[in-house]
Parts: C-alpha cells; structure tokens; sequence
C-alpha cells in the first residue's frame, strides 16, 4: 500500500530530486511505535542495522546536538563531551525533543531540522546503501539512498561518535 505523506523532510527530499520509499510503522494503542521494527523491516528487504537513529542530547552550555548513528550504535558521552568541548551532555527529554527539533520522538529525521541543531553523524552511516531514517510523521519511516542522505549531511561534523556493545 503506498502512502502519500507530507512533511519539511519528504518536501526536502523532493526539492533535491532524492528518491525515497515511505514504510509504514503501525502504532500501538497508545500511539507508540511497534517494537519489532527489525521484522517489519526485513520483511520488505531492508537491513534493520541501516535505521539511522537520530539521537538528541543537550549540552550544558544548552545547546542541543542531533547525533545520526546507524547500526544500534550508543552514543559514547565522553567522546561527544570532548568533541563538543562540553563538560555534561544529556539525552533530551520528550518535551525538549519536540520543542528543539519541531517533530515528535519516533519521527525524528536527521535532515530538515532547524538551524539551531547541531547535527553530528557517526561513521556508521556510510555503511549502508539504503538507509532508513525519520519521516518527520509519527508511523512513517523513508528509506533512501545511503549516498544520498551523507551528501544531505554533507555540512555535519562527522567522527567515531559512538560505542558497540560488543567492543572491548
């Protein structure tokens, strides 16, 4: 079934000639996205480690930093303390999310964000030639070209930003 969504990210997308697929991701009762996002996903052929997570944390000095991780890789605080040059770093509340970004947790996109945001994208996100990423709408994800999203990113800081749980 195709769904024609509109959002500042498939409106981007659009305007830079980036073809995308719209994914539906059902909703719970309580409007939160399923869990088994992993099924779903290879389910139409696409490698859950590609979701491009878009991670937003607030530095001390109050500034709040986008980070784009692909891989289920977890945000290393030391070294985006030191990159920063911030002493404290913490995850952004829901409320703050929504407020810093305009969208909602579970629709975050690494793209179409406000000038504001500082956006960081771990190297994990070269990996992959199809990504997945935050529609902007709550229950849609897009997938893209990999290549395609990093040349969106071209202007972020990119580095080794996270860790992975089976690192020494």
């Amino acid at each position: 079934m195709s769904h024609d969504i509109q959002s500042p990210v498939t409106v981007l997308l659009n305007n830079q000639g980036i073809e995308d697929k719209v994914i539906e991701i059902p909703l719970s009762e309580d409007k939160k996205q399923i869990r088994n996002l992993e099924s779903l996903l290879q389910s139409q052929g696409l490698d859950p480690q590609s979701v491009v997570r878009s991670v937003v944390f607030k530095t001390a000095s109050e500034q709040f930093v986008l980070l784009a991780v692909a891989c289920g890789g977890r945000a290393d605080w030391a070294v985006l303390r030191a990159h920063l040059n911030e002493r404290k770093c913490r995850m952004a509340e829901y409320d703050e999310v929504k407020q810093a970004t305009g969208y909602v947790v579970g629709a975050v996109p690494p793209v179409a964000l406000p000038q504001s945001i500082k956006v960081l994208v771990d190297r994990s996100v070269a990996n992959y030639e199809t990504v997945v990423i935050g529609s902007g709408v709550l229950g849609f994800a897009l997938s893209l070209k990999g290549s395609d999203l990093l040349r969106l990113l071209e202007a972020a800081e990119t580095g080794e930003f996270t860790r992975h749980e089976d690192a020494p």
